[in-house]
Formats: C-alpha cells, structure tokens, sequence
C-alpha cells in the first residue's frame, strides 16, 4: 500500500498526457496500424525498462538497502585511503546524473498537475482559460504545506492511489472488451515495424513514448522505504496491468473514435460527473505524484550534503518518528519558483512533454554506466559479463535519449540549464573542500604531539571542557592552535571530535562512536553518519560523556573554524570556481545550525584559506 502511494506516483500519473503526445506524433500512415504500432511500443517499453532493467537487474545493487543514484555512486568507489583531492571522470558521471533529477524534479509536478487541471476543460469548456490559473494555485499551495511535514497527507496516500490505478484499469478495460483488436498490439514486431518502416518520423515518437515510463527512477530511488519485494509485487500485479489496460483502452478509444482530438484519457469516461470525477481523481493523483518527487528531491539534496557534494542547508525533521521525513526550506522555494514559473511559460501540458524526457533518459543512461561500474568493481564480474548486460541496457536507453535531443530547442534545454547548474555546484563544491582540507590539514598539523603541548608549563590548564571540531580524524584542529597560542590555556578536558559521512545510508549504531584517549585529559571521538542522516553533535557529546569522559552538553564550549575563502591562489580550479565556492561557502548554513548546538556555546575562529 505505502508503495502504491509513494513509488508509483510519478508513473502512475503519465497516462494523463502520454497517449495524447504519442498520437500527436503519429506518422503518416494507417491510423489504425499506427494505433497498434504505438501501443506495441508502449507495453514493450514498460516491460523491458521497469520490469526486466530496473526491478530484475538495478535493484539488486543495493547498500544496505538503500538504492538511488548516490547508491550507485558509493558501491561503484573502490575502497581507498588516500585523500581525495579530486573527482574521477567516472564519479562526476555519475553526479551529473543526479543533477538531472533536479530537472525532472521540477518539470514533474508542473506536467502532471497542469495535464489533471486540463482535465476540467474536457468537463467543461468554461475551464479552458484558466487551466494554467489552477496549476498555479494547485502547486503554490502543495509547496506551502511541506512545511508541515507528510506524515498526515501520507496516510492518504495509498488508498487513494489503489482508487487511482483501480479507475485506470476500469476504465481502460471497458473499451478494451468494446474493441478487443487492439488486444494484438501485444506483439512487439508491430511496434518495430512502425519504427522501421518510418523512420524520419520514428525519433518524435519515441520521445512521446519515453513518456510511459518517466518515473521508472523512482524505483530505485525509493527502495529503501519499502524493499525490493513489495515494490515489486506492487508493480506485477497492480501497476503494471493497470497501466497496460488503460493505454490500450485509449488505444480502443483513439481507433473507435478518428475524429476526435480531445486528450483520449479523460474522453473515455461518459460526460457529466463520471468525466468530473476522474478529473478530481487526477488532481488528486497527481498532488501525490508531486509529493512523492519533492521529497525524493529533499532526499537526494540531504545525501548529496552528507557526501561532501552540496553546501549545508537548513534540514528540518517533520516526523520524530521517520527520520527519513525531512523538509528543506531553500530547496522547497526553489522547486516552487521553478514549477511554477514553467506552468506560467509553457502554457500547456503538450510544450511542457516537449521539456520532459531528456533529464529522464539521460539520468537512465548513467544508471546504466554506474551499474556496469558496481557489477565489475563491487561484484567482481568478469568484463564480459559485465558489458553484456549493460550492454543491452544501453540498447533500449540510446533510442530513448537520441530521440529526445531533438527536443531541446523545444524545452529540453530547460532542465539541462538546471542539471548543468547543480552539476557547477556539486563539482565546485566537491573539489573546493578537498582543497581546502589538503591546505589546512597538512602533515604538519597531523605531527603535532598535544599531550606534550598540554604538558607545557606556558599553558595553563583551566577547569571546564571543550569540543574542537576538526575535519581530519589524524590532523590538530587550528582553531585548537590558535585557542593554545593566544590564550595559553586549555581546559582540563579536552575533545577532537570529527564528523565523518559514511558511504552507506545509514551507520550502525554500534559504529556510530569511536573514542581514543591521547592523555593529559585529551580524547578524540570520530562520528559515523550514513548519507541519508543528518549529523547530531549534541547527540554525538551525551555519549561520549557515557563512556567517561567528563562532559557536559551545557557547560562545554565548542571550537569551529571559521572560513574566510580568498581567491587568487593556485589552487587546481577555475577562477569562477573559485569564486563560485567562496559564494557557496559564505551562503552555507551555519554549522552551530547544522550540527544542531546552542549559539551560546560556540567560538569561532577566522582562517583565512586561499585558493
């Protein structure tokens, strides 16, 4: 049930414009026979992407459970204890395509809820003007209630997708029984004869077919809130047929009735308030579908942090409950303005499936290429056997992704101007940060022997504790340094304590804490978070208090540099690189806020860095 809510929004929504686009495309021929052709591709398209690609094969690559492409990413890394001062070719592959999703996070919720408020045209012509008016209000107020958290809404989100899929399946059923000929179409050499014997005209129509199955990411991606067996349940016997039978039942529809140009889904309902409630029934479906992807991006945006690819934002937990249940302000503004201002460009659903794909298939693609790297780094395949799946893979992704580059001087460009901006920002960001940690985090400071510095008698032990963050788990935070050169004087209890992300999701609890004591009242604690979990400093200080150390959450004073990023360096990046991080990293949260300690127990120190 949680799945049919959550996983299948995005592609349980597209027969609301999908058909409509592909018969848009129809070459010129028997429109019966093109009828056929298109719906051949149509099944084929989500047996072999969804069914054999995804849920028989990607699935299975899996950390801990958790899949998505950052999954991919942290399988595919060959264990290395070397510092990384730079990202392989392959690594920003894979990046690049998770700063696709944030174009398809936009471009999601625009199509679908502007295609359902279509809809009320089809009931009514008085709506024509304002369907445009409607999405507008439909998405502001979806993003205004992300503040309050999905629990509630969620709840709702089953039963009525089980009522959604249910009416899809109905609906198309009818007209199926009413012309079963279309019932032909299940065999796959019509859809590649309609290819073939028409090719000038074939890439329009496969960049309206890669429509059916948009969405097909999220299955990966959502993985780990369900498992892979009840996505896959939900999907053999629910999703799927449903689909089928409602793409074929506007197959039905289209070939019954040649003359009619309205949106094929909606004209098979009866007019009146059968037709009224599938519209509400849509609206209703796709509000979910857009929830489901706003969250995913929150998701994505979070592990993209806690990997070291995104500079801290505010993260505010929504669920006590669920930790997975988060909501990021800025990133919230920013799909809103994005969606919103797309609907108010685009117009109509039809320009807006001309945007829509190209983010999908070349996201796709990369799953693919990040996939081949798991099986032959992670799995240890042999090379063959390796490039023989992945292979095929790549003979259903091309097609798709070749036929939607004719669409971006149409829109595609839109959500490749967003992925190239998030792929800037995540390179920027990356590689800065190793910079920045290789220049202050030197060897030199990884010699320094404290204890011996602690038994000094020009520094004056005072009473109290202190937590200095430090970035390198072997180095001496300077803002220790500084603290001993200026003051002269260290508490009796002192912690090094460094935060690390982990390459999985989440970190085990028994992993979460490791603590060394390096005398004279001197420890170092290292952290261990997952990539979807947020960092919690106070948390981290109750249990190294439990361990013995004499800490106090409310008496200790914790130590932060404080980067001041200067440009003009040598540092090995671009100048609007360097500046762009510098940007970045004064815009960044604050860590008190992000690592979740009181303002008032904070000394930060200035270090100017140079890059």
């Amino acid at each position: 049930m949680g799945a049919l809510g959550v996983v299948f929004g995005d592609i349980g929504t597209s027969p609301l414009y999908t058909m409509r686009e592909c018969l848009v495309h129809l070459p010129d021929m028997s429109r019966s026979d093109g009828i056929l052709g298109i719906l051949s591709l149509m099944f084929w398209s989500l047996a072999c992407v969804v069914g054999w690609k995804y849920l028989m094969f990607v699935m299975k690559a899996d950390n801990r459970g958790e899949g998505g492409i950052f999954a991919l990413l942290a399988l595919s890394h060959a264990p290395s204890k070397k510092r990384a001062t730079a990202i392989s070719l392959a690594s920003l592959v894979v990046v690049a395509g998770a700063a696709l999703l944030y174009g398809d996070g936009i471009i999601t919720p625009a199509i679908s809820v502007l295609s359902a408020s279509e809809g009320l045209a089809t009931f009514s012509p008085a709506f024509a003007p304002y369907s445009v008016s409607i999405a507008v209000v439909i998405l502001a107020g979806l993003f205004w209630l992300q503040s309050k958290g999905t629990d509630t809404i969620g709840r709702l989100f089953g039963p009525v997708m089980v009522l959604w899929f249910g009416s899809l399946a109905m609906l198309g059923a009818i007209h199926v029984v009413s012309t079963p000929a279309v019932l032909v179409a299940l065999n796959p050499l019509l859809g590649l004869k309609l290819l073939f014997l028409h090719p000038a005209g074939s890439a329009a129509l496969l960049g309206a077919v890669v429509l059916t199955f948009t969405g097909a990411e999220a299955l990966y991606a959502d993985m780990g809130h369900f498992g892979r067996t009840p996505i896959s349940l939900s999907w053999s016997y629910v999703v799927f047929p449903a689909l089928v039978l409602n793409y074929f039942g506007q197959g039905a529809y289209a070939l019954s009735h040649p003359l009619d140009a309205t949106n094929p889904f909606f004209a098979m309902a009866p007019a009146g308030g059968a037709r009224l409630a599938l519209v509400l029934l849509s609206v209703a479906a796709t509000i979910i579908a857009s929830q489901a992807l706003i969250s995913g991006t929150f998701s994505l945006t979070q592990q993209a942090i806690q990997l070291g690819y995104f500079p801290r934002l505010k993260i505010l937990h929504t669920n006590p409950d669920q930790p997975g249940q988060i909501y990021m302000p800025f990133v919230n503004l920013c799909l809103a303005i994005g969606a919103i201002w797309i609907v108010m460009g685009f117009k109509t659903s039809s320009n807006l499936a001309s945007a829509y794909g190209i983010a999908v298939t070349g996201t796709m693609l990369i799953t693919s290429f990040a996939f081949y790297r798991v099986c032959r780094s992670r799995w240890h395949w042999p090379k063959w056997r390796a490039a023989l799946l992945c292979g095929s893979f790549l003979l259903l992704d091309l097609p798709f992704f070749l036929s939607n580059l004719g669409k971006i001087a149409d829109g595609g460009w839109m959500p490749l101007s967003v992925g190239l901006v998030m792929l800037a920002i995540m390179h920027t960001w990356k590689i800065g940060r190793s910079e920045i940690t290789a220049r202050v985090y030197s060897e030199a400071t990884e010699s320094v022997d404290l204890s011996q510095i602690a038994r000094s008698r020009n520094i004056t032990r005072i009473p109290g504790s202190a937590v200095f963050m430090v970035t390198n788990a072997k180095g001496t935070p300077l803002a220790l340094l500084h603290h001993l050169k200026t003051n002269r004087v260290l508490q009796q209890t002192a912690v090094l304590l460094t935060v690390t992300a982990e390459e999985v999701p989440a970190v085990r609890d028994s992993e979460r804490l490791t603590i060394e004591p390096l005398g004279q009242g001197i420890w170092r604690a290292i952290g261990r978070y997952g990539y979807m979990e947020t960092p919690d400093v106070t948390n981290l200080v109750e249990r190294i208090a439990k361990t013995g150390v004499p800490l106090s959450c409310e008496t200790t004073v914790f130590y932060f540099n404080r980067e001041m990023i200067l440009t003009g360096g040598d540092a090995a990046m671009f100048e609007w690189q360097k500046k762009l991080y510098a940007f970045l990293s004064r815009n960044a949260q604050p860590v008190k806020d992000y690592y979740r300690l009181m303002p008032t127990q904070i000394i930060e120190i200035g270090l100017p860095v140079q890059l």
